[in-house]
């Protein structure tokens, strides 16, 4: 399969959220994450379920899962209306370059005894503030049993995260790399207090940095993928 990890997801969304409405976001998920997991078994995603974005059910178990964007440009976010209308371009460069593949990623969207999934508890818990490198550092956490503001939301799917094994089993497969250093710790765009206080951003220069950090990571990201669709080819020939 080709994957352009120029393609904006809007393009095709029809109006309404990629991460529901994007046929071509949706085949890129199902092909790039159906793979072999650390164990050595297939992790094969279905599109044919039905009322379901991608499905896998084997002797790993049953898994819903659905796409969610992990990069954000707070473009539509009132309470920073403040400083986005202020450098509105750079604001929408982001969105653009948030809107291409490397700026997605799976997790699992079948709600357990009616509480959050994990992409609506990173997007209202407030200390999270729908930053990806915010959660990822409690989905580290969760590796390693310590507690995070997401630890009761991430602890619902942990059989969803027990099929990577381990932190970098989970980073690894889904291609997280850039956004971790060579020993897996989380290489965050902001300085980071521990979750002490919430992820506000201060002034113009903290949107600023915040983007930088983001932008090279969906890069980075993006290359990393077509790194890898590139050995997949070379392991046909």
């Amino acid at each position: 399969m080709k994957i352009d990890t120029s393609f904006n997801m809007y393009s095709d969304a029809g109006g309404g959220d990629p991460d529901s409405t994007s046929p071509t976001l949706k085949s890129y998920h199902q092909f790039l994450w159906s793979k072999e997991l650390p164990n050595g078994k297939k992790f094969h995603l279905s599109s044919s379920t039905p009322n379901s974005y991608l499905h896998h059910k084997s002797e790993l178990g049953e898994f819903f899962l659905g796409s969610d964007a992990i990069t954000h440009s707070y473009k539509n976010h009132e309470r920073k209306k403040w400083l986005t209308e202020q450098i509105s371009d750079e604001v929408q460069e982001l969105f653009d370059i948030g809107s291409t593949i490397g700026a997605y990623t799976l997790f699992p969207n079948k709600r357990v005894n009616k509480k959050h999934t994990i992409n609506q508890a990173r997007g209202v818990k407030s200390i999270i503030d729908d930053r990806f490198d915010l959660t990822l550092e409690c989905i580290q956490r969760f590796y390693k049993n310590d507690s995070s503001p997401l630890q009761d939301t991430i602890l619902r799917y942990n059989e969803f995260f027990n099929l990577f094994e381990s932190f970098e089993g989970y980073v690894d497969y889904f291609l997280l790399n850039d956004l971790v250093d060579r020993n897996y710790k989380v290489k965050f765009y902001l300085p980071f207090d521990q979750f002490q206080t919430k992820p506000e951003f201060k002034s113009i220069e903290d949107y600023r940095e915040y983007k930088k950090g983001v932008i090279e990571f969906i890069n980075l990201r993006n290359k990393r993928i077509e790194k890898y669709l590139r050995s997949l080819n070379s392991s046909k020939r």
